[in-house]
């Protein structure tokens, strides 16, 4: 009997090729007359997990929605300097549909689509032109699965999304993302309204997601960002004040304003 060659997923390929760097070069960004971002530099290697942390409104969120230009759907908005993801940058896309498929991005509150579960996870493939249902069929047990919800839901996909939990939605939201196959994972505070239960189940799952994937998370949860990343990136009024390895960031921050934020001296 002859061997059967199966063809490796563009993640496998995408993770042996090293893709998924993201790269900010003295990033700025304004709505309108307000600056929001000042210069920032950071590079986030592949396969890695990187937590924004900061006060509200300091610019963490702003800064994760540029990486996708999520922001740019806002009137008025203008940036300067640049933010590559595999070394293109992102404001010379012509196509930012294409570019949210290979950065996909989960947000705070989770916001699946008055669709069955099933629905939710297939509809950026069949926007993609995937018709066939048997491959739509293996697209969606394989994202459910990487986002730890299919054993729960495999016998209900037919079932509304809304029926589900909130953390089975917010992992719904993942799974919708990853049907994607993107090489970039963006998480805007995934576990802020979620109970102790849930928050775990998300950490493990973005634990295990840094196999394939760069991550990039914002949090206020000094923990959370302790237990998941790999790099932390401290954010103070729309500067980027210190980043570098998590461990070190956590133990023997190099800025005072850093180590007053880790301290909880303010924040």
């Amino acid at each position: 009997m002859s061997a059967i060659t199966l063809e490796p997923s563009r993640n496998a390929v995408s993770a042996a090729a090293g893709r998924g760097s993201v790269e900010a070069d003295n990033f700025s960004f304004w709505y309108g007359e307000k600056q929001a971002l000042h210069g920032i530099t950071l590079s986030m290697q592949p396969r890695t997990v990187t937590a924004l942390v900061g006060p509200s409104g300091c610019g963490k969120s702003t800064f994760l929605r540029s990486i996708n230009r999520m922001n740019a759907l806002l009137p008025g908005v203008r940036h300067e300097g640049s933010i590559r993801v595999d070394g293109a940058d992102v404001f010379a896309d012509k196509d930012p549909v294409s570019l949210r498929r290979r950065v996909g991005m989960v947000f705070q509150r989770w916001n699946p689509f008055p669709k069955s579960i099933y629905d939710n996870v297939a509809y950026g493939p069949r926007i993609g032109g995937v018709n066939k249902r048997e491959d739509l069929d293996a697209i969606v047990e394989s994202a459910l699965r990487r986002a730890a919800l299919w054993e729960e839901v495999k016998t209900r996909l037919r079932d509304s999304a809304l029926a589900l939990s909130g953390g089975q939605q917010q992992r719904l939201c993942i799974a919708r993302a990853l049907a994607n196959e993107p090489d970039v994972l963006l998480l805007d505070e995934p576990a802020s309204a979620l109970d102790p239960i849930a928050t775990q189940s998300v950490e493990e799952l973005v634990y295990e997601l840094r196999r394939d994937l760069t991550i990039v998370i914002v949090t206020h949860n000094l923990q959370q960002a302790a237990r998941v990343s790999d790099v932390t990136a401290f954010f103070y009024l729309g500067q980027l004040i210190e980043s570098g390895p998590t461990d070190r960031m956590f133990t023997s921050p190099q800025n005072e304003r850093t180590e007053a934020y880790i301290t909880g001296r303010f924040g």
